[in-house]
């Protein structure tokens, strides 16, 4: 059954996507990846650091593992080897998953039925160079006006980007993660929540308490 916004997407002027989870069926390949890179450092810590991953998706790798050391290992200041280590590690892993993982449904779709005109973004919390290569990839790059990710966080992109009169008019962000709807509440921005690959687990009562319009996939999307 097709969902409907409580605006048509007719009616919106910039649409702005997270990718990892919305676009892409990515989200399994990164948890898999952060625990790789944490396990040397204990099966324990690495599973309190997928608890807070999944808890806080849309959050950089960086800050992720730097809470790692620093909040879960306890280091009294971050182990500067250790920490790159982890990253590189990650960043291999993720690099391999990610050429292999499918295009999430209906984003093609929705994609080609946005109004002629509209401004189109990508705001990531993965690295931007990884999702630029990605995003090309899988041949969607080319949908959209920017695609911005970290180590720029993503709440100062959107603020850049405002600024910039990037983000005109009636404006949508589609996410899967909590923090992608605090980003999108700080700008005034309407909100889609796509539950199908979120591994954001409290998700439900979350939209409920905020009253968000939700849809498992984008296809369930109506797009006129």
């Amino acid at each position: 059954m097709k969902r409907h916004l409580s605006h048509p997407i007719s009616a919106y002027d910039t649409f702005v996507f997270d990718c990892d989870g919305v676009l892409i069926d990515s989200n399994r390949i990164k948890t898999e990846a952060f625990y790789a890179a944490a396990l040397p450092h204990g099966a324990a810590a690495a599973q309190e650091l997928l608890r807070y991953h999944k808890a806080n998706g849309g959050i950089s790798r960086q800050e992720k593992f730097r809470l790692f050391f620093i909040d879960i290992l306890g280091y009294s200041q971050l182990p500067e080897e250790a920490y790159e280590q982890a990253l590189r590690v990650y960043g291999e892993q993720v690099r391999e998953g990610l050429t292999n993982c499918a295009v999430a449904p209906g984003v093609l779709e929705l994609l080609r039925h946005l109004p002629e005109g509209s401004k189109r973004y990508v705001v990531s919390g993965g690295a931007q160079d990884e999702v630029r290569w990605v995003l090309e990839l899988k041949g969607l790059a080319g949908f959209f006006h920017g695609i911005y990710g970290n180590p720029v966080d993503k709440l100062e992109l959107v603020r850049r980007l405002e600024a910039a009169g990037e983000l005109p008019g009636s404006r949508l962000f589609i996410g899967d993660a909590r923090y992608d709807h605090v980003v999108a509440e700080n700008f005034g921005m309407d909100f889609l929540f796509v539950s199908g690959f979120s591994e954001f687990t409290d998700w439900p009562t979350y939209c409920s308490q905020n009253r968000l319009q939700i849809v498992e996939w984008l296809d369930q999307l109506a797009l006129d």
